[in-house]
């Protein structure tokens, strides 16, 4: 059986009978409007209308930032969606504990979701007091460092196969004209930044002596202090990008404009849209080629409580399609994410998703910082590293300090 005619046995199969009786329109909000990302988006809604249901998109441009406040408000205004895209993690938590969520608990164990969504950490990621409020959809890694094969081969110098190789031949790149890093002008573009160059050089238990038991000791540390040293040569490589939103620095990587970008594994839905194959026009390096560890964040649906009937029954039947085996392939491919589910056939994967794969089943694994600090917490990272990145005057002691104090409080 080829893979189209698998991924449509598995829709026949899988998806339908989860069909509601009576059949309803879903308004369903998320912040994927980059190409890539409409066209992975378009797979869910593609996935729910087959159950004879309705995807009533509610795309918000402008990133999370952006659109989870106007969801927040939303919800917690009396002006509910049916369903709304959140990050792995504690984002949604107040509303969880308001009551304003809806527990999921019964169609996570008629679909056996304990058994078959990996890693665990995802599912407990969803769980508050014992119940399941969400539905995850993927896994996306922030670890990953994306190369312009043109662009170094304009520069005379071979394709970096790990961070200071790419520092290196950053003059060479410059020398043409090319800016060595893209980096967007959002908060949480730099902040991920900083954590990557933080896995890959301080290492996974440096990362969650930080990030996980709030040491601001080592936070405030040499192991740290190295780090930051990165972050100011990331900082130095990232001057001209002059761009705010990820997919337009992924562009300028796709375009040969820019060496390379720190981002996540969503950037792979750029490079398939504009027909870049991974390993020819493009190089990706997990782990910035030093350390091969990748976070297990992504993102989650989670389903406000609604006064309605068909609505809520409807709520059940996109939550369980959302995580069917055929929604995870469809919507994974498209996306450059890894599905959540262990037991669906990835052929179709490119090389750098089968990478992330294999990294992922060796259990070369962390928690994304959305899993291990609040929405405040991450906010206040968020500023200092943009302020970072926009401002050269801001010493590498001073941030630190700075940094260690977020950490220090944290919760």
């Amino acid at each position: 059986m080829n893979f189209r005619s698998f991924a449509a046995a598995l829709a026949a199969t899988v998806v339908m009978p989860f069909a509601a009786a009576q059949a309803t329109d879903l308004e369903v909000t998320h912040w994927w409007t980059s190409g890539g990302e409409a066209a992975a988006v378009a797979e869910l809604a593609k996935a729910f209308d087959a159950t004879g249901n309705k995807w009533v998109d509610g795309a918000i441009a402008g990133s999370g930032g952006t659109a989870r406040p106007i969801m927040i408000s939303r919800i917690t205004g009396g002006d509910p969606m049916g369903a709304t895209q959140f990050n792995h993690g504690r984002q949604a938590e107040e509303l969880a504990e308001a009551g304003l969520m809806k527990d999921l608990t019964a169609v996570a164990e008629k679909e056996g979701w304990k058994d078959i969504i990996k890693p665990a950490s995802l599912l407990e990621s969803c769980t508050i007091d014992g119940k399941i409020y969400c539905a995850p959809v993927n896994i996306h890694s922030w670890q990953w460092l994306w190369l312009s094969n043109a662009a170094f081969e304009q520069a005379g110098v071979a394709v970096p196969t790990n961070w200071d190789e790419f520092v290196a031949a950053a003059p060479a790149l410059e020398a043409k004209g090319i800016i060595p890093l893209a980096v967007g002008g959002q908060p949480w573009q730099s902040a991920g930044a900083f954590d990557v160059l933080m896995v890959a050089i301080a290492g996974k238990e440096t990362f969650e002596k930080v990030f996980k038991d709030k040491d601001a000791d080592v936070a405030a540390g040499p192991e740290i202090a190295k780090v930051f040293k990165a972050a100011d040569d990331a900082r130095r490589m990232s001057k001209g990008s002059n761009v705010q939103d990820w997919n337009q620095a992924t562009n300028l990587v796709i375009t040969g404009k820019a060496g390379g970008q720190i981002m996540g594994d969503w950037a792979q839905g750029e490079f398939a849209l504009a027909g870049q194959v991974a390993g020819q026009d493009y190089t990706c390096l997990p782990g910035l080629g030093v350390n091969e560890i990748i976070s297990t964040g992504g993102d989650a649906f989670y389903f406000p409580v609604i006064n309605d009937e068909a609505k809520s029954a409807a709520q059940d039947v996109l939550a369980a399609t959302l995580v069917a085996p055929a929604t995870q392939v469809a919507f994974n491919l498209k996306k450059g994410s890894l599905p959540v589910r262990g037991d669906v056939d990835l052929a179709a994967a490119n090389d750098c998703m089968k990478k992330g794969l294999d990294i992922l089943a060796k259990g070369n694994v962390i928690q994304g910082t959305d899993q291990l600090l609040s929405a405040d917490s991450q906010k206040q990272k968020e500023d200092l590293f943009s302020e970072f990145f926009a401002n050269p005057s801001m010493t590498v002691e001073d941030a630190q300090k700075r940094f260690a104090d977020i950490i220090a409080s944290a919760d």
